[in-house]
């Protein structure tokens, strides 16, 4: 069967918005900063607490008067991945400003903490990084990965970020916490 020049141009045109498609489609984060909740409406983070790699524990309680950023990750996610060298620069230059920024790895299955471990060394991952309980309710079936949780000095949620976020919206939002009294 012959295509007439009308086939073979709307094959050319499908060609072409497929391309242009495909190539808008590298992990582009929307923009995500600012949108913070109102004080007078901000709700407590609770009492996290979660296992460290080395074994010790991670307290949200310990950090009040801090900005805390909670990242939820996993190591086989994609925008997981793509979004922590940018958290990782804003883990790095905001410390000694007020900020604690914490990764909660989602993996599952055997052997966690040693391929969690692995991971976390290989990326250079500067901030504390974490295991939930198993017991917990929040898992890797409850949270879209990845999701990050900006908490303010007092405890309270400032904002949660659904998706991967540009190392520019946390810095803004981050330095927009570490602002507020």
């Amino acid at each position: 069967m012959k295509l007439n020049w009308r086939d073979d141009r709307m094959w050319l045109v499908v060609f072409i918005a497929a391309a242009a498609l495909a190539s808008g489609m590298h992990w582009r984060f929307p923009r995500q900063a600012g949108g913070f909740t109102r004080v007078a409406q901000r709700r407590p983070a609770g009492d996290e607490a979660w296992t460290q790699l080395d074994g010790s524990q991670w307290k949200l309680a310990d950090h009040r008067g801090q900005v805390v950023l909670i990242n939820y990750w996993a190591t086989w996610c994609e925008p997981c991945r793509e979004e922590m060298p940018g958290l990782a620069a804003v883990a790095r230059e905001d410390a000694t400003k007020g900020l604690a920024v914490v990764g909660v790895a989602m993996d599952d299955g055997g052997d966690v903490a040693a391929r969690v471990r692995a991971f976390a060394a290989r990326m250079k991952i500067p901030y504390t990084v974490v295991l939930p309980a198993p017991e917990k309710s929040l898992g890797p079936r409850e949270v879209a990965l990845p999701t990050s949780v900006l908490i303010d000095r007092q405890g309270r949620i400032v904002k949660t970020y659904h998706g991967a976020v540009e190392r520019e919206d946390f810095a803004k939002d981050v330095a927009a916490a570490l602002a507020e009294s």
